[in-house]
């Protein structure tokens, strides 16, 4: 994990990247490149197609079609290379409890081939990082989720790869761990680690500096979340009304609303891009016995970018 300026050549780069099961087609046509010490996420809906992409990418699962490079090395002929220099992090908690913090490391270290000279200082390097300096000689079951999912993050890198998979680390992380860990992420990327992130949450998304948005195993956009949100073209309002359930059910069908959801207290609501578009909004719902008492235009966050790309990308998959 050097650092420096960013190399020119993608860490990443594929083609046409497809992978099917039977008659279904998870991942569809998928083209991409990301640089070195870019932190590049995946955001979508249940089956959309992130973590078949990320499998494709990580030499566990190969494409049905297409082709690419990932970490200097061919997708299609070179898995074995692909998989000793990447690092890969998994939703569902990939250390063993009934080992202690140092037995782990100890374990991940071996497993990932670091040299039994470096291996003393790469074990301080990953008790330093996720703050465990105290607690080598716990179990890791007994850890808070927290912790365990830094020590976690150490135990992916130990072995200084330069490509790295996080599939959703922090599902059930509080958010003041959750920020914590995105700032490893970064440190680990301004040290020129490329970082691959799958992820649920919006807020984990504006971290990221570019943003694929997956739906139906297609990439329906990517770019930087401040160029995505800034791209969308139908103006959002916020809507204060006397039942924000109920207005949502009013706008359901009204052909100016894109878009109608609840957002704590107020109601926002996506329209198509026509003047007269808010009035129509109120309109409905007075005539509908919704009382509103303001309406207006707001800035889009990543979530209504998100829906609509959804949406104009056929909706998410039931279920």
């Amino acid at each position: 994990m050097n650092g420096g300026a960013h190399d020119d050549a993608p860490v990443v780069e594929v083609e046409g990247l497809t992978r099917a099961f039977g008659a279904f087609t998870a991942v569809d046509g998928v083209s991409f490149a990301v640089r070195r010490g870019e932190v590049f996420g995946f955001l979508g809906p249940n089956g959309a197609g992130k973590t078949t992409t990320i499998r494709m990418l990580c030499g566990l699962l190969r494409p049905s079609a297409g082709r690419g490079r990932v970490a200097g090395f061919d997708l299609l002929a070179e898995t074995e290379a692909i998989k000793r220099r990447i690092g890969y992090m998994s939703q569902a908690f990939s250390l063993y409890g009934d080992l202690t913090v140092d037995q782990n490391i100890g374990f991940f270290a071996r497993l990932n081939g670091v040299p039994p000279a470096e291996r003393a200082e790469r074990r301080a390097w990953a008790l330093a990082m996720a703050g465990l300096e105290e607690h080598a000689g716990r179990l890791t079951r007994d850890l808070p989720l927290g912790w365990k999912q830094r020590l976690a993050l150490g135990t992916a890198v130990l072995h200084r790869p330069p490509l790295l998979f996080l599939d959703e680390p922090t599902s059930g992380v509080d958010p003041i761990s959750r920020r914590a860990f995105w700032r490893l992420i970064y440190e680990l990327a301004e040290a020129g680690t490329t970082v691959f992130v799958s992820t649920h949450h919006m807020e984990e998304a504006e971290y990221c500096h570019r943003l694929a948005l997956m739906n139906r195993g297609r990439l329906v956009a990517l770019d930087r979340p401040a160029a995505l949100r800034a791209g969308l073209r139908q103006p959002v309002f916020e809507v204060r009304t006397s039942d924000g359930p109920r207005a949502v059910e009013a706008l359901a069908d009204l052909p100016e609303a894109l878009a109608a959801g609840l957002f704590g207290r107020a109601v926002h609501v996506t329209t198509t891009d026509v003047p007269g578009a808010a009035e129509a909004v109120a309109a409905r719902l007075r005539a509908r016995g919704v009382a509103v008492s303001a309406i207006a235009r707001i800035e889009p966050t990543l979530e209504h970018v998100f829906i609509a790309a959804v949406q104009a990308a056929g909706g998410a998959v039931d279920g």
